[in-house]
């Protein structure tokens, strides 16, 4: 969920995404001859419904869905005080409103090395590329995270 959220930034359309994913894994499960791969090939399922919701044209281009968007709740339970709690929210808001501000193809990298903590390797083979140009995507990826984490700072 926070992968398509990510890639797509809408909550709603990653929870599509998501959903579809599963549909898609359940009918096509025979397909998967490496069961150790599962994770793989569900992430690869999900980028490319996250692909396919980019490319669509949908209503909610005009009428864009909810205010604040939100990761899902993953470790902000962990934090001990309020305080603590409100300073990982903002940190993580901010991260989530930056990585969202990515082009699509940075975001992707980023998002599957950072937040799926895929090797270069595995990112490669999941989107198709070759190394050296998911390298260079991170690259410009953290620089444009970089120049855009200055800019909120100042």
């Amino acid at each position: 969920m926070r992968t398509a959220f990510l890639l797509v930034k809408d909550q709603q359309a990653a929870e599509e995404a998501v959903q579809d994913t599963f549909v898609q894994a359940y009918r096509s499960i025979g397909q998967l001859n490496d069961h150790h791969k599962l994770k793989s090939w569900l992430v690869r399922i999900v980028i490319n419904r996250c692909r396919m919701k980019q490319r669509t044209w949908s209503w909610r281009n005009i009428f864009p869905g909810g205010g604040a968007e939100e990761l899902p709740d993953t470790d902000m339970t962990i934090a001990t005080g309020a305080d603590e709690l409100a300073i990982k929210y903002i940190d993580q808001h901010k991260l989530v409103q930056a990585v969202q501000q990515l082009d699509y193809m940075y975001r992707e990298c980023i998002v599957l090395y950072y937040f799926q903590e895929m090797s270069i390797q595995e990112i490669a083979d999941q989107l198709d590329s070759k190394e050296n140009t998911i390298k260079s995507r991170l690259a410009r990826g953290r620089s444009q995270l970089r120049r855009l984490w200055e800019e909120e700072q100042q």
